[in-house]
């Protein structure tokens, strides 16, 4: 999801589905990379010959593959089997916005027309990691063509009503004391075990909807009712994020999923509902009875329900010290559990116990010589370095003091432009009211009244004053695609004091290794690795005494692979940054060097392999929560200080209004920040957070294919306040209506949230 600043769109299809191919000619997937390829570069001839070419050989095997669908594929291996059809689809739609582009608008409008009747359930792949539905995108750019390029997507929203949860058996315990109806076996093994001995005595003292109460809810007169009503039809999971908050409890507390998943969602729920005793009573019975329990994520990597129980009793409590009550020693440890199989996982699981006393406060930050506290080890011997205190707690070190990393993603785009069409500038060059001076940074406005005008009170002031106003104090850059202007930073550091986080994408995205999209950097590959070494060392001797460098980032969660193999062969990937991370240091032992990687997908492979990389970073989005196991799992597997290389939420959800949603967006930052905030050094926490970076600071509405329009499509679920992630919804202030783009700016109710945390 995250910011891939590309020149030109290349949808690696044959990534993605294996290549249907008639006698010796090229597939369909290769075709249409090679038309993506030409599009991009604006080369009409050829992206006429490559499209038609698709078009000519594989259309009657598509037809065949429409017909043959009664529904929208949902999982990848559906979608792969209609690969065929996705492609000569594809392929007329390159060709629609290529006459778009030459201003053909009716012969455009024609074949985009035809798609939306005939190729209804045709989607194509993004290189940013899910599949868009093509007739929707053509409908968009039907849409640009009708009303302008500068339009928006209207759409009005009203919150709904929340329906109230009113249990028939609400429980007889609110911390359960789960040794009266039964003995635990084993604890802090593999062979952790709870039997019931008196069940019935635990289900009355759960209550209703937790296990092992299944069968209350059969005579909760509410469930009749609900059942008359029709409002229990559907799959349980449209219910999530139902505003029906009576109904979405009755539909999975009975709903035929594993216990652990359904007793998450049911907690989920009844933490919506403010039945916050219940809820936590719901996530303790998967600790309990089902600590092994495991989901599954959109991306289809697996997602232990247990961990994330305990870090929700855990921020639940936190949040509400006055339930008096902590939850100690639980734990659960997968052996072998940072990667995609969980065939070969060991589940080692220690419950823990509710003990009552006072949740313990945050402390404010205090130096180390205060506490009486020694240095353990130093990492670094310039004006930024790494200390370890013999607490075992990490600090990054800037001119002698403790540095919080308070930083942002910022890539400010012109509503319109998009990589994907091949017309992203360098916001650092991007001067389009010719007045001398860098648009956003310098000449962006608030508007207060949020009217999308510039009115006489609301002057420029910059994007660089804003965030210094907020509180930031660093951005994360990277030297690849666009050129950086060093005397540019120079101006961000003097002048408001914000450092850079610079970053080489170490063949993610094909970046910097030569080779081509597909199949993408192979790390194994010397000539790959040779032109990746070039390109960091470039990067360390162009930038490294620019007084404004925290530190040096190495890829961006190249685990997950999109155009490249780390997913297959992490080992090899984790050990050739290692060595990039090597010859960093020997060039400049004055910066830490940072990694980038997928949440903690392979943590236990980049803790075996990274010895020489100082700092792990994560791009993780995992809920309002926070981060949950993460702290102590890289403190375990790697000892390696921490920050959030990227989170975030939308501020839109679908059934909210625009305000409830901007709440929600602040609610989630807040929570993040908050986790982020506990596990710092000399907190309750791990002790290993450096800070993190917010992803992002202005929506960005390329994200969702049409440049002009402000997309409210959810293009992946996960856990966002509608379940679905709104990329196009991300930053904690917006461009408005569009229409003084790049320059107007609505403040959030995030920006101000951060404004008050951070300063």
């Amino acid at each position: 999801m995250k910011q891939i600043k590309l020149i030109i769109l290349v949808i690696f299809f044959a990534i993605c589905h294996m290549p249907y191919t008639i006698c010796q000619g090229s597939s369909s997937g290769e075709l249409i990379v090679k038309a993506w390829e030409a599009h991009g570069r604006r080369d009409i001839e050829a992206t006429f010959k490559y499209t038609q070419e698709c078009i000519d050989l594989y259309k009657d095997e598509a037809d065949r593959l429409q017909a043959s669908l009664k529904a929208l594929p949902k999982s990848k291996e559906e979608i792969e089997q209609v690969a065929v059809l996705n492609d000569v689809t594809t392929a007329y739609f390159i060709q629609a916005e290529s006459l778009m582009r030459q201003e053909k608008l009716e012969e455009a409008k024609k074949i985009f027309k035809m798609i939306i009747d005939k190729y209804y359930y045709a989607q194509a792949w993004d290189q940013r990691g899910w599949y868009w539905q093509i007739a929707q995108a053509a409908a968009s750019s039907i849409k640009k063509i009708e009303t302008g390029s500068i339009e928006i997507e209207k759409k009005k929203q009203v919150s709904q009503l929340l329906t109230k949860i009113v249990l028939y058996e609400p429980g007889e315990e609110d911390f359960v004391d789960y040794e009266k109806y039964g003995e635990f076996k084993n604890i802090g093994t593999k062979d952790y075990q709870y039997i019931i001995k008196d069940q019935e005595g635990l289900s009355a003292a759960v209550g209703e909807g937790i296990y092992p109460n299944t069968t209350s809810l059969r005579w909760d007169p509410e469930y009749k009712k609900a059942r008359e009503e029709k409002r229990l039809e559907g799959s349980h999971w449209d219910f999530v994020q139902s505003p029906d908050l009576e109904a979405a409890f009755l539909k999975w507390a009975t709903a035929s999923e594993p216990q652990g998943v359904k007793l998450f969602y049911t907690g989920l729920i009844l933490e919506k509902s403010g039945l916050i005793k219940h809820a936590i009573k719901c996530y303790y019975a998967i600790v309990v009875h089902f600590p092994g329990s495991v989901g599954w994520t959109y991306w289809h990597t697996p997602w232990s329900v247990g961990q994330a129980a305990i870090a929700k009793i855990n921020f639940i409590l936190r949040n509400n010290p006055k339930l008096g009550y902590k939850l100690v020693d639980a734990d659960i440890h997968i052996v072998n559990g940072y990667d995609n199989d969980v065939s070969n996982d060991t589940v080692i699981i220690n419950p823990g116990k509710f003990v009552k006393g006072k949740w313990p406060k945050t402390p404010k930050s205090k130096p180390a010589l205060e506490l009486g506290i020694s240095v353990k080890r130093q990492l670094g011997k310039g004006r930024v370095c790494l200390i370890q205190h013999e607490t075992g707690d990490w600090q990054l070190i800037v001119d002698g003091k403790p540095y919080i990393i308070k930083g942002i993603t910022y890539t400010p785009t012109k509503i319109g432009e998009s990589p994907d069409e091949g017309t992203m500038t360098n916001w650092m060059e991007d001067d389009f009211n010719n007045n001398g001076k860098i648009d956003g940074p310098y000449d962006a406005f608030v508007d207060k009244n949020k009217n999308n005008l510039q009115d006489k009170n609301e002057p420029s002031i910059g994007d660089f004053k804003l965030m210094k106003e907020m509180g930031v104090n660093t951005i994360r850059l990277y030297h690849q695609p666009f050129k950086v202007d060093k005397e540019f930073l120079r101006g961000l550091y003097r002048n408001f004091g914000i450092r850079v986080i610079m970053g080489d994408f170490l063949g993610k995205y094909a970046l910097g290794s030569g080779a081509p999209w597909y199949p993408g950097t192979d790390y194994n590959n010397e000539e790959h690795k040779k032109n990746m070494m070039e390109s960091v060392t470039k990067m360390v001797l162009e930038f490294k005494d620019e007084p404004y460098i925290l530190f040096w980032l190495l890829g961006n969660e190249n685990v997950y692979g999109f155009a490249c193999n780390a997913n297959k062969v992490p080992d090899a990937f984790f050990k050739f940054a290692n060595e990039v991370a090597k010859q960093i240091k020997a060039i400049d032992p004055g910066h830490p060097v940072a990694i980038c990687s997928g949440d903690v997908l392979f943590l236990d492979k980049f803790g075996r392999n990274c010895p020489d990389i100082d700092i792990f970073g994560s791009n993780a989005y995992r809920g309002d929560y926070g981060f949950g196991f993460l702290w102590r799992q890289v403190k375990k597997e790697a000892d390696k200080p921490v920050f959030i290389t990227e989170f975030g939420c939308p501020a839109y959800a679908e059934g909210k209004s625009l305000d409830d949603a901007e709440y929600l967006q602040a609610q989630y930052h807040s929570g993040a920040w908050g986790d982020i905030e506990y596990n710092m050094a000399f907190k309750p926490g791990a002790g290993n957070a450096l800070g993190g970076v917010v992803f992002e600071w202005l929506d960005e509405w390329w994200k969702a294919y049409e440049p002009s329009i402000h997309d409210t499509k959810g293009l992946f679920t996960g856990p966002f306040p509608d379940g679905f992630m709104h990329e196009e919804w991300l930053g904690v202030c917006s461009q408005g209506e569009g229409k003084l783009s790049p320059f107007l700016r609505q403040l959030r109710k995030s920006y101000f949230m951060y404004k008050k945390m951070w300063r």
